[in-house]
């Protein structure tokens, strides 16, 4: 447990958030029994981490809730934007939340983290780009692990990838990620369709989910807050819709209908595949590999995925398969904010 504190210190320190660093460090250290929420982490029976049912971001992400909520004032006062807090000042005050905030803190504790990092749209954006030009149709979208649907509106935000800018030209925000390798050409992305499902989805229009996807993200981190907000202005327009349920018997449901012809279906998920149990990703590539067994060019089907991939150290890649066919392709790499991108495809 505290080498999952540790290890998401590290992670949070080389992704550009010395206090979410410090936050977990902290804890890791002097966390104990003294508080039932100390209890329940320290005793915590399955695998704490990143990989598994990340409880540092759980407890960061709680702890980040009740700041923001204006309830835990003396921890407020260390949070950005003020400066950086002394280690035994942060704990003092966090040990005082652990003991003060008990039934919040289980609450948070029983929930897996949602971050839904918009950002990731860019590198799906970028892959859509590819379906267009291998297909010239337009796409019926369909996203894994949803959240509250801020990537299936990919197509109301704007994008400069190197020295190339499309999107809608009033959109309320754009993309400019460091562009490194070949340029990415812009094809035009017609979505006709869009549907979604999180085992715990959340409504972009909804005040508390609001609230609560801002908590998840990092508080020092403040152009990420930003393009969070401007995401879920733009989503409660027009709120995605985001089913209930588990992504694999989803998916099994949604392939099972008949394919409308002269459109690409595009699966597509970000970050998701960690937080699947195995038998939930092995059910996806099952289905995937049974339906593209029979897509035709009338009906293709196209699995994009932006995932944790061991082969290059565990550095984010874009992969997309298409089906007739079935075969694979690295598009991309890329920073797990999408703060660069480097085009391999």
């Amino acid at each position: 447990m505290r080498k999952a504190f540790s290890d998401q210190a590290r992670w949070c320190a080389n992704l550009g958030s010395p206090f979410t660093a410090l936050l977990c460090e902290v804890i890791g250290k002097e966390i104990n029994r003294d508080t039932a929420v100390g209890r329940r982490v320290l005793d915590h029976s399955g695998s704490p981490d990143a990989l598994g049912d990340a409880l540092p971001l759980r407890l960061a992400g709680a702890l980040h809730g009740l700041v923001r909520a204006g309830d835990a004032e003396a921890l407020a006062a260390l949070y950005p934007p003020n400066a950086m807090p002394e280690a035994s000042d942060l704990w003092r005050e966090v040990a005082a939340v652990l003991r003060d905030h008990e039934a919040v803190l289980h609450t948070w504790l029983d929930q897996p983290p949602q971050t839904n990092e918009v950002a990731r749209s860019t590198l799906l954006m970028a892959g859509l780009c590819v379906v267009a030009e291998d297909w010239g149709l337009p796409v019926r979208l369909f996203e894994l692990g949803a959240s509250a649907g801020l990537n299936m509106v990919l197509d109301r935000y704007g994008y400069r990838f190197g020295d190339a800018v499309f999107g809608p030209h009033d959109a309320g925000l754009v993309f400019t990620p460091e562009w490194r390798g070949a340029p990415r050409p812009c094809a035009d992305v017609e979505i006709v369709a869009r549907r979604g499902v999180d085992i715990n989805p959340l409504n972009a229009g909804s005040t508390e989910a609001r609230n609560r996807l801002m908590a998840y993200l990092w508080p020092d981190q403040s152009e990420r807050m930003a393009r969070m907000e401007a995401a879920l202005s733009i989503a409660a327009e027009d709120p995605p819709v985001v089913d209930v349920g588990d992504a694999a018997e989803w998916l099994e449901h949604m392939l099972s209908e008949d394919a409308e012809p002269g459109t690409v279906r595009v699966v597509m998920h970000s970050i998701a595949e960690q937080y699947f149990p195995e038998a939930t990703r092995d059910h996806i590539a099952a289905t995937m590999n049974a339906a593209g067994a029979t897509a035709t060019p009338e009906t293709p089907l196209c699995w994009l995925r932006f995932e944790i991939d061991p082969a290059f150290g565990g550095t984010p890649t874009l992969r997309l398969v298409s089906w007739p066919g079935g075969a694979e392709r690295l598009l991309a790499r890329s920073h797990p904010h999408c703060a660069w991108v480097e085009w391999l495809g």
